[in-house]
């Protein structure tokens, strides 16, 4: 197990304490909510003193000292509501095209197709999204996947 020497050192308030301890003891709690706020408790270093160590307290909660670090870390620079709770996921993009969207979209597909088309081409749909400006851009893939994950029928 690698050895973080930690120079994040947690000194927790009562107040603090106290909610921590009701997080752990709360019957419904996401487990890594949970988890970190053990963390918490367990790395509290008191009025003086430096406290245990990442390992001692990853040891102690069977978690990587890892885990033990970026929680002090987050806790000490960032306060105790980054520490515990979970962060956003940075690569998370919302849908292009959410309910209301999905449904001009199926609507615009059932519909009689462009003058001299036989039919709508999943690029004709996108072009069309923008046009009606439900959309600034959106790419074919995207239209292709909100049609297909639908069961409707263009028959």
């Amino acid at each position: 197990m690698r050895n973080y020497n930690s120079k994040y050192v947690v000194r927790l308030t009562e107040q603090e304490r106290e909610e921590l301890d009701g997080i752990v003891s709360r019957g419904k709690v996401a487990a890594g909510k949970r988890r970190r706020a053990q963390v918490l408790l367990k790395a509290d270093a008191g009025v003086e003193g430096s406290g245990p160590t990442d390992a001692e307290v990853a040891e102690a909660l069977d978690v990587s000292s890892i885990t033990v670090h970026r929680t002090r870390k987050a806790y000490v620079e960032e306060g105790l509501a980054a520490a515990i709770e979970r962060k956003p996921n940075a690569g998370h993009r919302p849908r292009k095209l959410d309910g209301a969207k999905e449904a001009i979209l199926i609507a615009t597909a059932c519909s009689p197709p462009p003058a001299g088309k036989a039919r709508w081409t999943v690029r004709m749909l996108a072009d069309k999204l923008v046009e009606l400006e439900v959309v600034d851009a959106i790419g074919k893939d995207c239209v292709a996947d909100a049609l297909k994950k639908t069961r409707s029928s263009r028959g």
